[in-house]
């Protein structure tokens, strides 16, 4: 036990407290109805940010079509392929642009409204974006489908940063790293349904496409049906509404048990620990000494996950599988969708036992293998045809390291890199890191891939090296910490060098009476 928690139970005047604070939050890992419920309806928002990823892949030829021929109706001629290409990659990448604004501006309703209410209120974008996308090809209108674009990617922005903190804030910390993991769990169910669904048999022809597209709108009133039976989160009740008694109330139900005193008291830890720290906007985030680590961590991780390259696999995956000389490259894509899937479930159970820090490393370096391996199979594939297979293979393998590390482990991690004062403004900006660097690889992959080939892979494998690099030397590891704990851990590090700051700024910070 470190000398912050012995100084914590030595003071506390209560031998309730020291009984709490020394066992620990939620010992018993209960997963019960309600937790599981409320969960699930959060991560529906998850699936919608997967599917409207890869909805714009599989039906990337269909779209160009609509494109020409809308142009040609316009202008009477066809669209010059400069102008296509340009045209496609922003249809791509203006859904990323619209994650930006809306992960930005997580901290401006989850703190005013709420988790569970920020989910529900976020879903009339879903509705306006679907429309728009779905009725784009009846108004022969190519603008509507970029805007709906833009829209969905500000639903989908501002999902990334409400389901991963609600589902972080109702779990049991023993059970926080699985549960944390579904986030990611529903991206990718979402990008598997829209590879399946964009099969040309099914929606992803001529006539069907707007309905691909649209069909965002069936998600969103699921959500919006359940999110009332939902419970707010018992940290927003408690620390930010001051309302004991409600969050009490909604732990019984989580927990499936009347004793709920540890998790009360962590949380009001963590709230008397916030009323040692000034309220933390974004600026004060970035200028403040003791959250420097943990916003480079959280920050670095996210575009750890981005810059991985798995981006370029997920909207460009059917015409790399195509260059690879695949026969059927949308069935490829799907069985990638499937790697996708199984091995989020793989960790989701491996999470809480091998730890956040060891999955992500071991993704990174597999990652980088694989990326090396693609990159020889796709060079030499007009030479040899047979390794057009292990383009294949390679891609899955690949998508798989993916999902042990860098693809869950970023999002769940901020929660837990933060106290709650701060939380909000750190998801913002980790969320607009990892938006903005999504935009970059679906605003830049086709241009590179034209100059690169099929070395393009190559720059992935270095960046994937270097960030394994960071996450070796700097990325503590978070598996069954306290929120509090956590914080306290960097508190001290930051502590280390106690002596360059003023009492005044040791003050603001709520870090002397820590240091």
């Amino acid at each position: 036990m470190s000398a912050l928690d012995k100084a914590k139970i030595s003071s506390s005047s209560d031998p309730s407290e020291t009984t709490s604070l020394v066992r620990g939050p939620s010992d018993q890992q209960h997963v019960t109805v309600q937790l599981m419920v409320a969960v699930g309806t959060a991560v529906i928002g998850s699936l919608q940010f997967g599917y409207n990823t890869g909805v714009i892949n599989a039906p990337q030829t269909t779209i160009e079509s609509f494109y020409n021929e809308t142009w040609f109706n316009r202008y009477s001629e066809y669209i010059p392929e400069s102008s296509r290409t340009a045209l496609w990659a922003l249809s791509v990448s203006i859904f990323s642009v619209g994650g930006i604004f809306g992960s930005f501006s997580v901290g401006l309703f989850v703190n005013r409204l709420g988790r569970r209410n920020s989910m529900l209120i976020a879903n009339v974008l879903a509705f306006i974006a679907a429309g728009l996308m779905g009725f784009s090809k009846l108004a022969a209108s190519w603008e509507m489908l970029i805007i709906g674009r833009l829209i969905v990617g500000l639903y989908s922005g501002l999902s990334t940063g409400f389901v991963p903190m609600y589902v972080g804030e109702i779990a049991p910390t023993t059970l926080r790293g699985a549960l944390g993991t579904l986030h990611q769990l529903g991206i990718v169910i979402g990008i598997l349904m829209a590879q399946v669904f964009g099969i040309d048999s099914i929606m992803g022809n001529a006539t069907m496409w707007p309905f691909l597209l649209g069909f965002t709108f069936i998600p969103a009133l699921i959500q919006c049906a359940l999110l009332p039976f939902c419970p707010e989160s018992p940290r927003f009740l408690l620390i930010n509404q001051n309302e004991e008694n409600k969050a009490k109330t909604v732990l019984k139900k989580l927990r499936g048990t009347d004793d709920v005193g540890a998790d009360i008291q962590e949380m009001k830890e963590e709230s008397r620990q916030m009323m040692r720290e000034k309220k933390v906007t974004i600026p004060e985030l970035f200028r403040s000494p003791l959250y420097r680590q943990p916003l480079i961590i959280a920050i670095m991780l996210q575009l750890s996950q981005q810059f991985s390259g798995i981006n370029a696999v997920f909207y460009y995956s059917t015409s790399i599988f195509k260059k690879a000389g695949v026969t059927y490259p949308v069935y490829a894509t799907i069985g990638a969708g499937i790697v996708n899937t199984v091995f989020t479930v793989v960790s989701l159970f491996v999470v809480e036992r091998a730890g956040r820090r060891s999955l992500h490393l071991v993704g990174l370096m597999g990652m980088a293998v694989s990326a090396v391996v693609m990159t020889v199979a796709m060079a030499l594939t007009e030479k040899y045809q047979g390794l057009s297979y292990v383009s294949i293979v390679a891609i899955f393998i690949f998508v798989a390291f993916f999902e042990i590390g860098p693809g869950p482990i970023p999002w769940f991690i901020v929660a837990e890199l933060f106290s709650q004062g701060p939380r909000p403004s750190a998801f913002a900006v980790a969320g607009f890191s990892n938006w903005t660097a999504n935009f970059i690889v679906g605003m830049c992959f086709q241009y590179v891939e034209q100059l690169t080939g099929p070395y393009v892979f190559i720059i992935f494998t270095v960046l994937l090296l270097i960030f394994f690099v960071f996450t070796y030397f700097k990325v503590p590891e978070t598996k069954g910490r306290t929120f509090d704990e956590i914080s306290a851990g960097f508190r001290q590090n930051s502590g280390s060098g106690a002596g360059k700051y003023t009492p005044d700024e040791l003050n603001a910070l709520g870090a002397d009476s820590q240091l």
